[in-house]
């Protein structure tokens, strides 16, 4: 089972919804980086369950402890270990799911595979394992903030309702006004309504999570393997519940032709910038020095109380089932920081062995 990813900054997740703990290890930060438990905390925060009505009302203070790899406040080059223990579990909402896979989730691949499966909460493939995401996201954010890197991710999209494209400012000012973390106030409104409307129906609605990164320098990424866009995507598609990644434009390029999307260059102030930023910012697997901007599809919660088909494994025959227990009627607001999180590991990462980074000490 691979539970890591990153080649010179590497994450290590590990633990499982019902589980004693979750979090993760974070080797090759380098050395003499500013850092606290709060720096982790207020990205935890952004995540953690019961703080709306569009979320689980699973209530989780999702505390951090830092375990190692911080000596009088810096990093020490070491690696950096952070844990959350669960403290709010519900295993007997799940007894019922040990033989029989609930629909569209990972139960049946799970049990196929390994045969010991822990069915409580999903077990390490539910959504709460991305706390170790986070932790790891979190560390990454505040090394890319020395270089003058920022990321920020926001819903564009819950079912049918659309935001209005916005500017990076207002989208900052806004996600924090709403619970659905939309940088259209107008359309935040109209698709909490929606979330809860599906809430109320006992089902559940999907959307569109974009994430913007600015102040990357031109240079990271690699031609043919190891290109940029493609690790970003591997990441952001490893997030449980996506189903869809694009760079920029993405599928939109299919109907255009290159004279309506290339984008073309020009020198400001001896500075080199494309006109129009149809390719997000990378191209040819490396980074161009204009914002990177992606979006992922989210899937609408697999956990509904709708009845469903499904199979009893044990006796070999088909059964339906009622789903019970805490769930999110729309994951796509606690995705975002998420997706913040999965962007900055990787950016990190290529920032380290692009050389923009020193690996060991950034004093040096």
């Amino acid at each position: 089972m691979s539970n890591k990813i990153g080649e010179k900054f590497q994450i290590t997740s590990f633990g499982s919804s019902h589980g004693t703990a979750v979090g993760a290890v974070i080797d090759g930060c380098p050395a003499n980086l500013e850092l606290s438990v709060e720096d982790i905390q207020k990205e935890l925060d952004k995540r953690k369950p019961g703080t709306s009505s569009v979320t689980t009302p699973r209530k989780e203070a999702d505390e951090v402890q830092i375990l190692s790899g911080i000596f009088e406040g810096k990093t020490d080059g070491t690696p950096i270990t952070g844990v959350v223990f669960n403290k709010n579990q519900h295993s007997k909402d799940y007894s019922m799911f040990k033989n029989t896979p609930r629909p569209s989730h990972g139960d049946f691949g799970w049990m196929t595979k390994y045969g010991n499966y822990d069915h409580n909460g999903g077990g390490r493939g539910s959504g709460r394992v991305t706390i170790g995401h986070v932790i790891g996201g979190a560390i990454a954010k505040k090394l890319l903030k020395t270089q003058g890197i920022e990321i920020i991710s926001h819903v564009t999209q819950i079912g049918n309702i659309k935001a209005n494209e916005n500017n990076l400012d207002n989208i900052k000012e806004n996600i924090d006004k709403n619970p659905v973390r939309c940088g259209d106030l107008d359309a935040a409104g109209k698709m909490e309504e929606l979330i809860l409307a599906k809430k109320a129906e006992g089902d559940s609605v999907g959307g569109i999570v974009e994430t913007i990164a600015t102040g990357i320098p031109a240079g990271l990424g690699e031609p043919v393997f190891e290109r940029l866009d493609g690790d970003l995507a591997r990441i952001l598609m490893n997030i449980g519940a996506v189903k869809g990644v694009e760079i920029g434009l993405g599928f939109d390029v299919a109907s255009k032709t290159a004279s309506e999307i290339n984008d073309e260059y020009y020198i400001n102030d001896n500075h080199i910038k494309t006109k129009t930023n149809n390719s997000g910012g990378i191209i040819g697997g490396i980074s161009n020095g204009m914002p990177i901007i992606s979006r992922i599809a989210v899937k609408p919660t697999p956990s509904i109380s709708k009845c469903q088909d499904t199979i009893d494994l044990e006796n070999m025959e088909n059964k339906e089932i009622e789903i019970k227990g805490r769930h999110d009627p729309c994951i796509c607001p606690r995705v975002t920081v998420v997706a913040e999180a999965s962007t900055a590991i990787v950016l990190a990462d290529h920032m380290i062995r692009s050389g923009f980074i020193h690996p060991s000490n950034l004093d040096i």
